[in-house]
Parts: C-alpha cells; structure tokens; sequence
C-alpha cells in the first residue's frame, strides 16, 4: 500500500475501488482500414503537428474493438461510432479499469472515446495518450519514438520514493495529464485515504481507559513500521526519540514489543483496518506518523487512521500538511521541536496533563472541523474512497483525459480548417509542482554527519540523482526522435561524462 511504501497489486487497487459495473454496448464495428493508414515518410510538418501526423497503425485493420461490460462514464450526446472516436492507451495494462474485455467505450462529459490496454494500438493513428502508473514508468522501456500527436498521462498515488524520476523537471515534463498526490496536478488525489469527514469524527476511547492501559506498563507512544531503509530515513529518528521516552514498536522497524496475538502480527491485518487491531492501536495516546518519503501533500493512512481512532499523530511527511487539518490543533509536527529529547519533552508533559492532551481530540467534537478549504475539497472530490456508489479515480482520470483529448482534436481541426488564422492548440506540459519532491536527508542529522558506508546514503541519494540523469537521457532521446530503446544507457553514459567534465 502505498504509505507502507509496497507496490500495490494494480488489479487489486481498481478492483478494491472498482465503480459498479454498467451494461456495456458492444463496439460498433473493426477499426477501417482507411482509419489505420498512416502518414507517409513525406508527411508536411503542418500534419506533423496536428492530428494528421499519424505513424503506421499497429492495429491490424480487421481488429474490433469488443467492449467490455464495465463502468463506461455518466454518459453524453455523443454520436459518433466507435471507429470515429479517439483511443486511450493504458500503457499499464494491469491498471486498466474495465472488465473482463481489453477495449471499453467511455461516455464522458465532453465526448466519447476508446480506451483499451491492447498495446496492438500504440502506433494507431486514432490513439491519442498513452496512460502511465508511475511506480511501472521506466526511462529506459518508454515506447520510443513518441509520437508527436500523442499525449502521455501520468497516474501516481503512491510514495515518490517508487520512483524519483517523477520529482525532476525532466522526469515531470514528459507528461501532459498528470493525477498524483500533490493539489496542483491536474487530477488531484490529495486526499485519496481520507474517506470523509466523518471518518475523522470517529470516537476516541476514553482517557480513563488510556492512562489505565498506561498502568499496565504499555507506552505512551506506538510505533508499527515493517518498512525500514526507506528515504525519509524515519528510524534514525525513531531510535534517538527512544532514548527520551518509552516508545512500543511492533513492527519489524526498530521491534521492541510483541503484539498479543499471531493474527494481529499478520502485516494483511494491520493493512485491513481489522477491528481487533484498531481497537488494539487505539489504546495508545501518541502514534509516530512518519510517511516513507518527504513530499507536499504526499499523506497517507500513517496521519487519517491514528485520527480516526483518537490517538494523536506525531507526524513527519508533507510539509503542507497543516492546509489539510481539521483545525489548527490536531497533530504534533516533528519538525516544529529542535531535537527529539525536545519533542519528548512535550510527548511526556501532554502525558500527564490530560486537560492538555484532549484539546488535541477537540475536533471530534460537533462542530469540531473548521477547516473549510478540507471539507470544500473533500465536498468537491468527485470519486470515492472505498464508498461503491461513487466513481473511482482511475475512471475519473480516464474521463478528464478523453474530455480534453476530444477538446484538443476540435481545435486542431478548427486549426486546420481556417488555413492557420485560428491558432493551433498550445502544449500541455505538466510542471514540477505536479509532483516534484526534495532530495531525501536524514531523518536525524546531517549529511555531513552520515559514515561514508551509510547504506541510506548510498541507496536513496544516488537514486534521487539518477532519476535525474534518467529524465534528461530519456527528454534527450525524445527530442532526437530516437527509436531504439537500447541507446538509453548511450544517452546516459553522455550526461555522466558531461557532469564529470563540469566537476
């Protein structure tokens, strides 16, 4: 899942989110023979530009499209067959959010389109984006050359440590659609393990029965972490915290307690919200709430469950995270103490002075959320989370990526037809701001201060460079209209030699 930072099962994410299923129409007919032709090797630049600049179809001309029955949009107006609409490319098949078929048409707001997985559609001439999971994007497997009427989509909800090459410019700046974690991609999944404001309001258990489980000897902090070595590098500070306070840690991170039961120490029970390991967790007044990498708006179970269950988050993530809290008095920030001796400090006085402790529970109060930008967004988010009556976002990507892809070809065609007096659609880059994240550092410390042999230091420092060297190889590759995949590591062993020359 994604705050444990483990790549989730792709069929499982869209399967656990899935819309309910629609009655399907079956596709009106193969994909024409006329409709697969390419542009020919003399193809004008004005065509190269628009959506005349075709390369040869790689879908056999009898191919047919066979829709599947599966969610297919909220519908719209939309005439046309299905051998007149444009083609999606889920590049990551597994992604693919339609069943049991490989091609679904989708009724969107602005218009209608195909989306398959079939990779036989790559090169088509209809085939309008190409759709990326960006854990699966790899610089040196992207389908070269690109084409220069095809728009390419990224679709990343998970941890930036999955892939650093999304948080560099040149890594970015591949895609026009982007859906990730951060409120400035053009499909925001900021608050994708936030159900609803209710889910926040869930009664906590009484401080009578958290300072009686304090007497049996049970801390008053919790850690629960199986993911270690990640870059946040979350237990280096863990371990200096513990010198100060009692901190349980259950998990295989920095293990100092037992949980009761073989069940409980199932990870697939911790991953489930399981009643009996809630109930468990929600004993504790503190829970450490450190996400695996360092992001804006990158937030995850790690902060929404302990304030489900009533224990306060001892948070390090997104350094944006106060925009999403309730009020202003909801979570501890690690980062706002000078050390952890400090911040056990705190943990300890708020321990023993119960007034003080529950001003943080405040919020589950009536009235308690006074936050207007969170419920405006939640209010505003038009997919659902684990609710089946509302879209899932893989659907919802799918459709603002037809919507605007059908708006595209109109004004290209516009473009076209007015012999250049209307101008042509501008490029939609996506910008550092859509994901972009800061080089990993020390959970505690400095870099200065690490041993050369640090194993944190020679993994996740050299793996947020590369992924540098990776978006420029790959920018470089593109602009050059290059069609071998196996000239990456050329284009790679250029830039090493360039930056070796600048040092």
């Amino acid at each position: 899942m994604a705050g444990g930072g483990a790549r989730r099962g792709a069929a499982g994410l869209w399967l656990a989110l899935a819309w309910g299923a629609a009655a399907a129409l079956a596709a009106e007919g193969p994909v024409g023979e006329a409709e697969g032709e390419a542009a020919g090797p003399g193809a004008g630049a004005a065509e190269q530009c628009g959506a005349e600049g075709w390369a040869r179809a790689a879908v056999p001309p009898g191919t047919a499209f066979v829709a599947a029955a599966s969610y297919r949009g909220p519908g719209n107006n939309d005439t046309r067959r299905n051998r007149a609409l444009p083609i999606l490319l889920w590049w990551s098949g597994s992604l693919f959010p339609h069943f049991p078929g490989d091609t679904e048409r989708i009724d969107c707001p602005r218009g209608s389109c195909l989306a398959t997985r079939s990779r036989r559609a790559a090169r088509h001439r209809r085939t309008r984006a190409l759709i990326f999971y960006g854990t699966d994007f790899r610089a040196y497997e992207a389908p070269l050359p690109r084409l220069p009427h095809q728009a390419w989509a990224l679709f990343h909800e998970e941890s930036p440590m999955n892939n650093y090459l999304l948080s560099h410019p040149p890594g970015i700046g591949l895609f026009n659609y982007t859906a990730t974690f951060r409120r400035h991609s053009d499909y925001p999944l900021t608050l994708q393990w936030l159900p609803a404001a209710g889910y926040l309001r869930g009664p906590a258990v009484p401080l009578a029965h958290k300072d009686e489980w304090r007497r049996r000897g049970y801390a008053p902090v919790l850690y629960l972490q199986s993911h270690c070595d990640v870059p946040s590098d979350r237990d280096r500070y863990v371990r200096e915290l513990m010198k100060y306070i009692q901190v349980d840690s259950y998990g295989k991170c920095l293990h100092n307690r037992d949980l009761p039961s073989e069940r409980l120490r199932d990870t697939s029970t911790a991953t489930t919200e399981d009643s009996e390991f809630m109930t468990f967790i929600a004993r504790y007044k503190f829970h450490l709430a450190l996400e695996n990498a360092i992001c804006d708006d990158y937030m995850t179970e790690k902060l929404w469950r302990p304030m489900h269950l009533g224990a306060v988050p001892v948070y390090r993530g997104s350094p944006t995270v106060r925009d999403w809290m309730p009020n202003n008095h909801s979570i501890i920030l690690i980062d706002d103490f000078d050390s952890p001796q400090e911040l056990a400090k705190y943990l300890d006085f708020l321990d023993k002075n119960g007034e003080e402790y529950l001003k943080y529970l405040e919020y589950k109060n009536p009235g308690g959320i006074k936050n207007q930008f969170l419920l405006e967004s939640l209010e505003r988010r038009e997919w659902g989370v684990n609710d089946m009556t509302l879209p899932n976002y893989l659907n919802g990507f799918e459709c603002f990526i037809c919507d605007r892809e059908n708006i595209r070809a109109k004004e290209e065609q516009e473009h076209r037809k007015s012999h250049g007096k209307i101008p042509a659609p501008k490029p939609r880059i996506a910008q550092f701001k859509h994901m972009g994240c800061p080089m990993p550092t020390p959970g505690f410390g400095s870099i200065e201060d690490l041993s050369e042999g640090d194993s944190w230091k020679e993994m996740w420092l050299q793996d947020y460079w590369q992924s540098l060297d990776q978006g420029e190889a790959l920018t470089a590759m593109i602009h050059r209209n290059e069609s071998h995949q196996g000239r990456f590591w050329d284009y790679m062993h250029e830039i090493f030699l360039k930056r070796t020359r600048q040092h």
